[in-house]
């Protein structure tokens, strides 16, 4: 995964008028992405996080509240009068969590059940919640087609998520042991694919590296950093167990960054699209990085309980 995003906007910007035709085809590779990674999720992980609501609600309050104002504060600081800049980087931080997340939960021991339950409530509330988000804090600074957006994550993301619900529930489990293997190649396959169409729809922004694409760089990977680190500290603090704080850090600090890519593109100007297609730079490595920073403090941590018993 830090191999494949970086290396497929790197192809989508040197190969950008090859593949710049095939921008229509993105929404249903998306589409078959969200319904592969879906297939995992299930009635009962989703019903015992209700049951415990409290890490799902903290980590929706750093998604959508903290992260997007966060982006805000630092995007008018750093990139003042520049609107579609600033709304890019509230984009960024603003799209739902990432559903490669549950790679990262699965590799370090987390909490799977919460992660996919957090995954499946985003996922379904990211129609309206994204929306609204930019709306009250962009405003009318720059166009957007609320409706048009609603309905775009509506067929990309909600409906494929369901009819993944569905068909791993109906099947008793079986499409997730079955189906769910079979799918995950041509799905990476097709997150590669989406990320190069993506670069090539932004390639001219990209392809030539001035002081503001090197500050945007610095500024989104600052945020990204500090979405691990908003969610680790939360999580710690308020919740405190090791699955479930690294349950919530992967899942507070990764985004759905294609998605975000493809509204960008799809839905506003291409100068919006550049700090979201930067995102997909290092957002996998910065989950390698705090991934190993976790696994050490967790480890040291039970290290010094045993020499103090």
């Amino acid at each position: 995964m830090p191999i494949i995003t970086p290396s497929s906007v790197i192809i989508g910007v040197l190969f950008a008028n090859l593949l710049v035709d095939f921008t229509y085809l993105i929404p249903w590779i998306f589409a078959f992405i969200t319904f592969s990674g879906s297939l995992r999720s299930s009635l009962n992980s989703f019903k015992e996080t209700l049951k415990h609501p409290l890490p799902l609600f903290m980590i929706l309050i750093i998604l959508h509240f903290l992260m997007p104002v966060w982006a805000w504060a630092v995007g008018h600081l750093v990139f003042s009068g520049d609107d579609l800049t600033i709304t890019g980087v509230v984009l960024a931080m603003a799209i739902p969590t990432g559903i490669s997340s549950l790679i990262w939960v699965t590799i370090y021991r987390g909490n799977i059940a919460l992660t996919l339950a957090i995954i499946l409530v985003d996922t379904l509330l990211s129609p309206i919640i994204v929306p609204l988000t930019l709306s009250l804090l962009i405003g009318g600074r720059v166009e957007m087609d609320v409706l048009s957006m609603m309905n775009g994550l509506f067929w990309m993301v909600v409906l494929p998520s369901i009819l993944g619900l569905i068909m791993n529930h109906v099947t008793k489990g079986k499409a997730k042991e079955q189906l769910s293997p079979r799918l995950a190649p041509f799905s990476k396959i097709g997150l590669g694919v989406v990320v190069m169409i993506n670069g090539a729809a932004v390639a001219p922004y990209l392809s030539n590296v001035d002081i503001k694409l090197v500050l945007i760089t610095c500024t989104v990977f600052f945020l990204a950093l500090t979405g691990y680190l908003f969610s680790f500290f939360a999580a710690k603090l308020i919740i405190g167990d090791r699955e479930t704080v690294i349950a919530l850090t992967f899942t507070g600090g990764m985004r759905n960054i294609s998605a975000g890519a493809v509204l960008a593109v799809a839905y506003f100007p291409p100068a919006v699209a550049v700090p979201v297609v930067i995102g997909m730079l290092f957002q996998q490595i910065l989950a390698s990085i705090y991934g190993f920073m976790i696994d050490r403090y967790f480890n040291g941590e039970l290290l010094a309980r045993s020499h103090s018993m």
